[in-house]
């Protein structure tokens, strides 16, 4: 997910580094905190593959900053990542959400709703954190209070998420 960010970030205009982890620190939020030593191996293995640009630059003291831009491979290959979004990349809300958050990037509508419907038909199969045996079990099924709350609150975020992909995909 970091280096689709990074795709789907400088698919947006040319960025340094420094603006970079700002912005997927700001997608990631908490969840998933970008440190350098993530970021930077990443964006050398996207330069590495011609997918980014790296131009050097005289910075604003005697550090030289390297600004980073798409090539087109590698705008190429952050619409094959979108529109061939794996299992996880679905099924993960925070995976999810990075995909969702450069899905117009793909100029096609119908293979963003494509996207949606199999985010949908993922959303629509039985799921819980807790099981009886292979049945999951709802907030009314449980008695501890914490797991009664986690089961309320996806279920209320599940609700509104299918019917923000109903209304888009219809």
């Amino acid at each position: 997910m970091l280096e689709l960010a990074i795709l789907g970030f400088l698919a947006e205009g040319p960025l340094h580094g420094y603006q970079l982890r700002h912005r997927i620190a700001h997608l990631s939020g908490h969840v998933r905190p970008v440190s350098d030593g993530s970021l930077y191996p990443a964006i050398n293995r996207l330069v590495k593959a011609g997918l980014l640009e790296r131009r050097t630059e005289p910075g604003a003291s005697a550090a030289q900053r390297h600004t980073l831009s798409l090539t087109d491979s590698g705008r190429r290959e952050l619409l094959r990542r979108l529109r061939d979004a794996d299992e996880l990349d679905i099924s993960d809300s925070t995976r999810y959400f990075t995909v969702l958050a450069f899905l117009s990037h793909l100029p096609e509508t119908a293979d963003q709703h494509a996207v949606l419907r199999r985010r949908l038909h993922f959303l629509e199969q039985p799921a819980s954190f807790f099981h009886d045996g292979d049945r999951p079990l709802g907030a009314d099924d449980v008695d501890d209070p914490y797991r009664r709350g986690m089961l309320t609150i996806a279920r209320a975020t599940s609700r509104a998420e299918r019917s923000w992909l109903r209304e888009v995909l219809a």
